[in-house]
């Protein structure tokens, strides 16, 4: 029924817009969170969809609610609790248009999910099930977590994973570093940036830390996003690499899960059992380009690039070049 089915973070993104006529910060609440803003781009991809997670009975809970349901993915899976509120992110945008975050979510709902709540049957019956580490941050939602994954390779589904490293949100980062280790065990794509492979393998150079994955957890394909420099795909001993494209960035927030949402778009029109160097390429080259995208946009679920767009950015870029 599903292409992909997500569990994890649903929750308003607060960024800076400008200022008020008194002087005073005007902020733009912008529906987001990582396993979402994924879900929104495989959306623009014809790729059908569905989220699991929970939001407050609030206005931002509403809103987020709306999106979704205006958006096309499926909101079966969210579940609305009166007790706790909406998690809020308020996020700093810094001169290179990359950002800082500062999370009201002590407690907020998306981190009160219970494994008595997630809806089974979506996961029994998606071909691709994601999920990261936010949902892993507190002994409730992370029991929830491992039940939604256990029950998606039960079922046969890809398990894709981005651990989307948020150092505040944990008591330690020695959890943090536990539970990335736990997603490493079970995924079959794993999507990873450069500042994360740094932080759970102790390795500066890449290559190093790729390859103590690699061997230590076997994971099928592994996606190194590398900001603007690009990135790489190891698979079957392969490695494929792409440069990114150069734009001028407004905010980088949700690029990584634009770079995320196309990565599983393509694999879903392709075979994950066997690629070839040539479509590991074709497939970072998309994604690049969906990443680059979203950095002229604020916000993230609803700033997603339309598959076009991608296409002809890519065109464009190719002529510009000969």
């Amino acid at each position: 029924m599903y292409d992909v089915v997500a569990l994890g973070e649903l929750l308003i993104d607060f960024t800076e817009s400008g200022k008020s006529e008194q002087g005073n910060q005007i902020l733009e609440a912008n529906p987001g969170g990582a396993p979402c803003n994924v879900l929104a781009m495989l959306k623009n991809l014809g790729k059908k969809t569905g989220f699991i997670g929970k939001v407050g009975q609030d206005m931002f809970g509403t809103l987020l609610k709306n999106t979704l349901d205006e958006t096309g993915i499926s909101s079966e899976g969210l579940i609305m609790d009166e007790k706790v509120r909406t998690t809020l992110a308020f996020v700093h945008t810094l001169p290179d248009g990359d950002r800082e975050f500062s999370f009201y979510r002590n407690p907020g709902a998306d981190m009160m999910l219970r494994e008595d709540e997630i809806h089974l049957k979506m996961i029994q019956e998606t071909k691709i099930f994601h999920f990261g580490t936010l949902s892993m941050t507190h002994e409730g939602v992370r029991n929830a977590t491992k039940k939604a994954v256990l029950t998606a390779k039960e079922a046969g589904a890809i398990i894709s994973f981005d651990p989307n490293l948020r150092e505040p949100l944990w008591e330690s980062l020695e959890l943090a570093k536990e539970q990335m280790e736990y997603g490493f065990s079970q995924c079959d794509i794993l999507k990873i940036s450069d500042n994360e492979i740094q932080f759970v393998t102790g390795k500066e150079d890449f290559e190093e830390g790729i390859a103590q994955l690699q061997e230590k957890y076997q994971i099928p394909l592994i996606l190194l996003t590398k900001g603007k420099d690009g990135s790489c795909a190891y698979y079957k001993g392969m490695r494929a690499e792409k440069e990114g494209f150069c734009v001028k960035a407004i905010e980088t927030t949700g690029a990584g899960d634009t770079f995320c949402g196309c990565s599983l778009g393509y694999l879903l029109d392709h075979d994950l059992h066997h690629l070839s160097e040539k479509e590991l390429k074709e497939m970072l080259t998309f994604a690049n380009a969906g990443a680059a995208l979203i950095t002229l946009k604020k916000g993230a679920i609803r700033s997603m690039p339309k598959e076009q767009e991608i296409r002809e950015f890519i065109e464009e870029r190719r002529k510009t070049e000969k």
